[in-house]
């Protein structure tokens, strides 16, 4: 317990070799921020890693991988790698007291490009992920419409007049006529993304721009004081998006079909098992899910009182976590099942063409609904608040990380909200391709290749060598009970770090160099491919 930490600091807590330098002015300066109380904290936490993941890409997943059989693979990489390496980044940070960036070179200055690669990887998420909520922005001003606008087929982006394409008619459905795909499926491609068939990107669509514009507003004023306002923003966009699906999961549950939704939910189908992609699905959801490899764990671990005990935190946070996801996929399937029922098709036909739950399967299920539009502004407007929880806290990291790089300059009266107004004006800028003519094919690229699979198994891997193999699991595990007073299991983490984690994920990242299970899984323009040669620039974008 003597031993020093690797860049100035010891057991006891991080220590600041310039620290007897600074005079007193300096220090009020380049104070660090911490959380007013434990809540603020875990609601923080609870929001950035219970998003947008579990409540469409989690039971789209299970609907894509076998239904039930798809749990084996998920808890087996959540045991083994997921909660291990959530709980190493998060103590980490709070040991540090450091950044994404700061904290690796801290422990370990030669793994300090761990810590820039993760930042890329935010980089990414707050480019893109943020057109989600743009999506959601638009969907949610939408359902104010009576009637829904993607209800009905005479709107003006419907193509049941024309000619050129094959017709069929709808069964069961709210009028009688003519078109090539559900009005649904034209609203998304034709009015929210209006794709064009020419190979540029094309012009930028202004009214979704607004919406971009305006959920980074919303981005910037939750965030700019840093834990201070996001500490108190968090007690609401973290707690209602809950409220609301309870709701959901109340309504879609007392539905007819139902039942032989949920069934499909969990019906295993065991063939399934022996898949490398299913494998390969659940790695990547639990790595998203649970935000590691981003340096999100360790820039929010980082605000934490020296004594918190964030081993409970960590397995508080990765039960609620899951258990959201699971109970999330009952609210999902139960209203597919009544969407089977009522249009009278299999549940392998419910949803076609993709992932399109939060913007083609739910909106048609909610159409069906008495009370149509309430039913689409709860859907959308907790679609918005899960995703605006994971985009500031994000934002916050990259921020943060970014701050303690450059303490003296940065760490400032009035220049962190000039630092965060920043990334938001540069984000939003380069953001505005991704809502052009073809910005989905963009988007496609960095959501498969950016914050992919491949790229967090890959950081994840180093994370673990570096902690366990060159700074020393022993060690770690030392300054973790100099933190809580006990050592956590030790055993357990100590060999997943050395040996399990690492093997796992070498395995799971054998031979996977072409990605095609993005982690936000909203691309559904079935008749937009990628074009020839984008592949190659995906792979070059990986962090690595």
């Amino acid at each position: 317990m003597e031993e020093e930490m690797v860049g100035g600091t010891t057991p006891g807590g991080p220590v600041d070799s310039e620290a007897q330098k600074r005079s007193p002015e300096d220090a009020v300066q380049q104070e660090r921020g911490k959380w007013a109380n434990k809540t603020e904290f875990l609601l923080s936490m609870a929001g950035e890693i219970i998003g947008l993941g579990n409540v469409w890409r989690f039971p789209y997943l299970c609907y894509k991988n076998g239904g039930g059989v798809f749990f084996i693979p998920y808890f087996v990489f959540l045991f083994f790698c997921g909660i291990p390496v959530f709980f190493l980044e998060t103590a980490l940070g709070q040991y540090t007291s450091e950044g994404g960036v700061t904290a690796w070179r801290k422990i370990c200055p030669m793994f300090e490009g761990v810590g820039i690669a993760s930042q890329v990887i935010v980089a990414y998420l707050n480019i893109y992920y943020i057109v989600v909520l743009a999506w959601g922005l638009f969907y949610l001003f939408n359902s104010f419409r009576n009637p829904l606008p993607w209800s009905t087929c005479d709107n003006e982006w419907n193509t049941g007049t024309r000619t050129e394409h094959r017709h069929r008619h709808t069964r069961r459905h709210r009028h009688t006529c003519t078109y090539i795909t559900s009005p649904e499926e034209e609203f998304w491609a034709r009015r929210v993304l209006r794709t064009s068939d020419h190979v540029s990107l094309g012009a930028v669509h202004w009214d979704l721009a607004l919406c971009l514009l305006l959920a980074w507003i919303i981005c910037y004023f939750c965030i700019w004081k840093g834990v201070k306002s996001t500490g108190k923003v968090v007690y609401f966009t973290a707690t209602f998006p809950y409220l609301m699906l309870f709701i959901l999961f109340i309504r879609g549950v007392t539905l007819p079909g139902a039942g032989e939704g949920i069934k499909y939910y969990l019906w295993p189908q065991m063939t399934k098992i022996l898949e490398p992609g299913v494998w390969r699905d659940a790695g990547t959801q639990v790595f998203f899910s649970y935000a590691v490899c981003q340096g999100v764990l360790t820039s929010l671990g980082s605000y934490n009182k020296y004594n918190n005990n964030c081993y409970k935190d960590c397995v508080a946070l990765c039960i609620l976590n899951s258990a959201t996801s699971i109970f999330a996929g009952f609210a999902v399937f139960s209203v597919l099942g009544f969407m089977a029922h009522s249009l009278d098709v299999d549940m392998n036909e419910v949803v076609k063409g993709g992932p399109g739950l939060a913007f083609i399967a739910y909106p048609k299920a909610v159409s069906l609904l008495p009370g149509a539009q309430f039913w689409a502004i709860l859907f959308f407007l907790m679609v918005i608040l899960l995703g605006l929880d994971s985009q500031f806290v994000c934002v916050e990291s990259l921020a943060t990380s970014i701050t303690d790089m450059f303490p003296g300059v940065l760490r400032r009266p009035g220049r962190r909200e000039i630092l965060v107004l920043v990334i938001a004006v540069v984000c939003f800028l380069l953001g505005l391709p991704l809502i052009t003519e073809n910005g989905i094919v963009l988007f496609q690229l960095i959501d498969s290749y950016g914050p992919s699979g491949t790229s967090l198994l890959f950081i994840a891997c180093f994370e673990c060598i570096a902690v366990a193999w060159v700074y020393g699991a022993n060690r770690f595990l030392d300054n973790i009970e100099d933190m809580i007073g006990y050592h956590p299991f030790p055993s357990v983490l100590k060999y997943c770090w050395l040996f399990v984690t690492p093997l796992i994920l070498t395995c799971a990242r054998h031979g996977h160099t072409n990605p095609d299970s993005p982690c936000v899984s909203v691309s559904l323009s079935r008749d937009k491919r990628n074009p020839p040669g984008t592949q190659g620039i995906g792979m070059r974008s990986w962090p690595w």
